[in-house]
C-alpha cells in the first residue's frame, strides 16, 4: 500500500500538511482500520478542526475572496472552459479535468482529478474544494471529498463561456481551449519521450491574429501543411517566452471546408514593450544597429549539433571538422530597450553581399576572419532597420531570432520623438 500516494491527495483535498495527513492515516492503519473508512476520518478531522464526528458546514465564497490561505470552500460557478490532459503523477498517469470557472466576481482555475460529468455552460454548486497556488494564483482543487451539484438557477458571469479563442489572446497556463486555424509549417519528429521513442508533429499555426508554435503530441491526420481546421481541446505551455500550442490524444481536429485567413504581418512594439511581455513568437520592432559582436561573421559549426565551434571543438561532440556558416549577432537599441538580434545564414549572406565561398576567400586574402565581420559592422552599425522574428528571454538577457530584416523606412526624428512620449507616459 503505497500511504505516501493517498496522504498526498488527502493534504491536497483538505490543505494539510502532507506529513500530518500520512502520521494520521498511518496511527488508523495500523490498528487495522480499513484503508477508506482511515480516510474518511481524516477528512473529518480536518473538516471540522475539532475532531468530531460531524461534517463542518464549507465555507461559501465568491471567487473574487479565494485565497490560497483557505480551504473546504464552496463556490456556485458557471464552467467556462474544460480541458482533458493525461499527466504522470508520482509514477502513475493520471487523467485530469481542468479549466476555468466563473460568477459575477471574477474566475478561477481549477484542477478535478475525477470526471464529475461537468460541461462548459454549466451551473454548479462546488463543495469540499481544497484551494492551493497555480502560477501564483489561487487554484480550486476538486478531489475525492468534493460534491458537485448542478445549481438552480444560471450562474451570472461576465466572463465568455466556452474555450473558442483567437490565437492572439491565448496565454500560458490556458486550457480547454478551441481554436480554428491554417497550419503554416509542419515537421515530423520521433523524440525520446518518456514511454520510448514517440512521434510528434510540430510546426506553426495561424489566423487572423497571430502565428503561434504548435506541438501534437499524438499526431492528428487532419492537421496538414496548407490545411485548415478547428481544434478543441488544446492547453497552451510557454515555450522560449512565448504562447506554445499543445494539441494532445483527447483534441479533436475537424478539417474546415472554407479555408482561415493568416495573418501576414506581426505586432510592431517597441523594445520595451515587447520584452515586457515576457516573449514573443511574432513581433517587428524598429531599432538602430548599436554593435556587431564577436562571434558574427564567418563561423563554424559542429556537423552534429549545429553548435558555433571554436578552435575544433563542439562543447558536447569534442574534435570535430567544423562546417563553415554565416551569421551576424547584433546589438539594436530603440530607445527603450537592447536586444541580441541572430540574424542566419541567408539573411546575412544578403547584408554581406555574397556567399560562405567568397567569405572565405575574403578571410583567406585578408589572413583573417575578422575581415567579413568587420565588413558587416561597416554596413549595419549606426543604421536603423525593421526587424521581424522570434523574442524569447532567459537569464542571460533578450534574444530575436530573425526572419525579416530590411532598412527602416520611417522618419527618424518623428520615431524618437514616439519614443520619447512612450517613456515619459
Amino acid at each position: 500500500m503505497d500511504v505516501d500516494k493517498h496522504a498526498e491527495e488527502l493534504a491536497s483535498t483538505l490543505g494539510v500538511d502532507k506529513q500530518e495527513a500520512k502520521e494520521d492515516l498511518e496511527s488508523l492503519l495500523q490498528y487495522s482500520v480499513p484503508l477508506e473508512e482511515a480516510k474518511q476520518s481524516v477528512r473529518r478531522k480536518h473538516s471540522d478542526g475539532d475532531g468530531s464526528e460531524t461534517d463542518a458546514q464549507p465555507e461559501s465564497l465568491p471567487l473574487d475572496e479565494i485565497t490560497t490561505g483557505l480551504n473546504n470552500v464552496t463556490v456556485t460557478v458557471r464552467v467556462l472552459t474544460v480541458g482533458t490532459r493525461r499527466i504522470q503523477y508520482q509514477g502513475d498517469e493520471q487523467t485530469i479535468r481542468e479549466g476555468r470557472l466563473g460568477d459575477d466576481t471574477g474566475t478561477i482555475s481549477y484542477t478535478a482529478w475525477q470526471d464529475f460529468g461537468f460541461e462548459a455552460g454549466d451551473s454548479l454548486v462546488v463543495g469540499n474544494a481544497g484551494v492551493r497556488e497555480w502560477e501564483g494564483e489561487p487554484e480550486l482543487n476538486l478531489g475525492a471529498s468534493t460534491s458537485v451539484a448542478m445549481a438552480d438557477e444560471p450562474v451570472d458571469t461576465d466572463a465568455t463561456v466556452g474555450g473558442d479563442s483567437d490565437l492572439i489572446d491565448l496565454s500560458p497556463g490556458d486550457r480547454g481551449r478551441n481554436i480554428e486555424v491554417t497550419v503554416e509549417e509542419i515537421e515530423r519528429r520521433t523524440i525520446d519521450g518518456r514511454n520510448g521513442e514517440t512521434k510528434i508533429l510540430s510546426g506553426v499555426l495561424a489566423d487572423d491574429t497571430a502565428r503561434l508554435p504548435f506541438t501534437d503530441w499524438d499526431p492528428h491526420d487532419a492537421i496538414e501543411t496548407g490545411g485548415s481546421c478547428r481544434i478543441e481541446d488544446v492547453y497552451i505551455r510557454e515555450y522560449r517566452g512565448s504562447p506554445s500550442i499543445n494539441v494532445s490524444e483527447f483534441s479533436t481536429v475537424t478539417p474546415l471546408s472554407e479555408s482561415i485567413e493568416a495573418t501576414d504581418s506581426a505586432p510592431t512594439l517597441s523594445l520595451g514593450e515587447a520584452i515586457d511581455s515576457g516573449g514573443l513568437f511574432d513581433v517587428e520592432v524598429v531599432a538602430n544597429v548599436l554593435e556587431v559582436r564577436d562571434g558574427s561573421g564567418l563561423i563554424e559549426r559542429c556537423p552534429e549539433c549545429g553548435r558555433v565551434i571554436q578552435n575544433d571543438q563542439c562543447r558536447s561532440h569534442g574534435a570535430v571538422d567544423g562546417e563553415d556558416d554565416l551569421r551576424i549577432k547584433a546589438i539594436l537599441d530603440d530607445g527603450t530597450e537592447t536586444v541580441t538580434a541572430i540574424i542566419g545564414t541567408e539573411l546575412t549572406e544578403g547584408i554581406y553581399g555574397d556567399g560562405i565561398k567568397a567569405a572565405k576567400e575574403a578571410a583567406r586574402d585578408a589572413m583573417d576572419k575578422e575581415a567579413v565581420a568587420d565588413a558587416i559592422r561597416e554596413e549595419l552599425v549606426g543604421d536603423s532597420y525593421r526587424v521581424r522574428g522570434s523574442l524569447s528571454i532567459d537569464e542571460y538577457g533578450a534574444n530575436l531570432t530573425v526572419e525579416a530584416f530590411e532598412p527602416a523606412d520611417d522618419d527618424p526624428a518623428a520615431r524618437a520623438t514616439a519614443v520619447l512620449a512612450g517613456v515619459r507616459q
